[in-house]
């Protein structure tokens, strides 16, 4: 009964997780922007899958980390070829740092295009007075939650 419970209560976080994943991506617009930019309206459905496969393919492997050994999968099959397995190592992270670069590079561009809105809400609500105070409210929370995290150790904690 615990072990169901336990799977239960990881599903929803996982559920609760990936939705604001997702809030994020339509919040910022990023999918129908890509798909505006490239002419690609069209495959805007393919678009959206490959966010939720590359999603729940980045969950599963925080998850599972041993899946991510490429390199001892490569030995076991390809034994005493060594070189194989660095040449393989190396086209991967290469793989991997040119889409997570893509990747990062085309959601701050998309955040900093939703930042200006902020001048608008603020005039909309009323906000005259302490906008900057309240940007640096938010500065000083995210570094504080930041120095927590590292003091803390809390990235040992998921390992």
């Amino acid at each position: 009964m615990k072990i169901i419970l336990l799977f239960i209560i990881g599903i929803c976080y996982g559920m609760l997780a990936a939705a604001g994943v997702f809030t994020v991506f339509v919040a910022v617009g990023l999918v129908p922007r890509f798909a505006g930019r490239t002419h690609t309206a069209d495959k805007i459905i393919l678009y959206e899958e490959m966010v939720i496969f590359g999603t729940l393919m980045g969950s599963v492997l925080s998850i599972f980390p041993e899946y991510l050994q490429v390199s001892k999968f490569i030995r076991l099959r390809f034994s005493g070829t060594v070189i194989w397995t660095d040449i393989t190592g190396i086209f991967l992270q290469i793989l991997f740092g040119v889409f997570s670069g893509m990747f990062i590079g085309c959601l701050a561009l998309a955040i900093a295009e939703m930042l200006d809105s902020i001048p608008i809400f603020t005039r909309r609500v009323g906000l005259r007075q302490g906008i900057g105070l309240a940007i640096l409210s938010m500065s000083v929370g995210k570094l504080c939650g930041a120095l927590f995290y590292f003091y803390r150790q809390l990235y040992r904690v998921v390992q």
